[in-house]
């Protein structure tokens, strides 16, 4: 009897000691088509990093002690974003080729990390680059109540996340909300300010990358498609490649490709001298096409304060006489930008 009471006690502190919290978090799953990497990373800014080995059907599994937050994950060049914590048993799969749309998190914390990934994607689904390029107040109206409404959707189908969660999630719809309506009512006042047909403001002797001043009554005669940008720009450089490609699509065509620099000492430490230099170097090394002027103040210029320009990049489109086409015309990598230019017969 004795020794059966023994073993009974010994039984539930065995019990009792595996359901003792685990001071570490547990993450698996596979990723399919993993052929650019054979690791997944997780890290939150410099302050955490773990690197996580994929084995060579995609299957991965490793513990991290971490501290209870989100954390991104990376795989290649694709990124995500997961909510972590000790004790966690989590995993989720997903395709490379296709990584952000077809990421599912099973285990623990995954209706709220799909209830964050859902949630991102539906900025995606109704927030979409012609909404912005082109979109009225009235389609602005209706992007934000079926953005709205899906999200109220996706918060009954993940109904388990905890409330502290959801009132988070709340408050980034609500950003997200917010500056969708400020750079929607930036472009609004920019069209009524700068119309089609109206004449474009100007500027006059901006330093040529190729030597000389320019001014914009020289172009007069051609298109002209401005592009402001600087060099600490992510965006800006993003859509170098794709200006290359219009430049060499409409290298015999009437128009004129110019880049105008605000560059005036962000990025270099308030170093304007320092910003120039770095103008000139890039130009260079990223043998950039086109006419390259430099603006001569930066976002204080006359030219970029007429255009109301508070971000960049931003492309402007002018006809031959010096007329505004376009305040605020798509980018490079928007084809939209290309169908303009061809219904113009340039």
């Amino acid at each position: 009897m004795k020794r059966l009471l023994t073993l009974s006690i010994i039984i539930i502190l065995a019990a009792c000691k595996n359901d003792e919290p685990k001071d570490y978090a547990t993450i698996s799953g596979k990723i399919e088509n993993a052929h650019e990497s054979k690791t997944l990373k997780i890290f939150k800014g410099q302050a955490y990093e773990k690197v996580i080995t994929i084995n060579d059907d995609g299957t991965f599994k490793d513990t991290l002690k971490v501290e209870e937050g989100d954390y991104t994950i990376q795989h290649g060049r694709e990124y995500g974003q997961m909510y972590l914590k000790n004790n966690f048993e989590s995993s989720f799969t997903a395709d490379y080729d296709n990584f952000i749309k077809t990421v599912t998190f099973k285990g623990d914390g995954s209706d709220f990390n799909n209830l964050s990934l859902q949630s991102f994607l539906l900025i995606d689904k109704y927030f979409n680059k012609e909404l912005i390029e082109f979109g009225t107040e009235e389609d602005i109206d209706t992007a934000l109540k079926d953005y709205r409404s899906d999200y109220e959707t996706l918060k009954k189908k993940y109904a388990n996340v905890d409330s502290i969660h959801v009132i988070m999630m709340d408050k980034n719809i609500r950003m997200t909300e917010r500056q969708l309506n400020r750079i929607m009512e930036t472009k609004f006042a920019t069209r009524a300010a700068l119309p089609k047909g109206t004449v474009s403001p100007t500027f006059v002797d901006y330093e040529n990358f190729a030597g000389g001043k320019t001014s914009l009554k020289d172009l007069k005669g051609k298109y002209v498609y401005i592009d402001v940008w600087a060099t600490w720009c992510g965006p800006c450089l993003k859509e170098i490649p794709s200006l290359k490609k219009l430049e060499k699509e409409f290298k015999n065509k009437n128009i004129q490709f110019v880049s105008i620099s605000v560059d005036e000492g962000r990025g270099y430490k308030g170093d304007a001298e320092e910003a120039y230099k770095g103008w000139k170097k890039m130009v260079a090394e990223k043998e950039l096409g086109g006419m390259q002027l430099i603006a001569d103040k930066g976002f204080r210029s006359d030219f970029i304060q007429d255009y109301q320009i508070s971000g960049i990049p931003r492309f402007i489109l002018l006809d031959p006489e010096g007329n505004i086409v376009n305040a605020d015309a798509p980018r490079p990598s928007n084809p939209d930008l290309a169908k303009l230019l061809n219904s113009l017969k340039i």
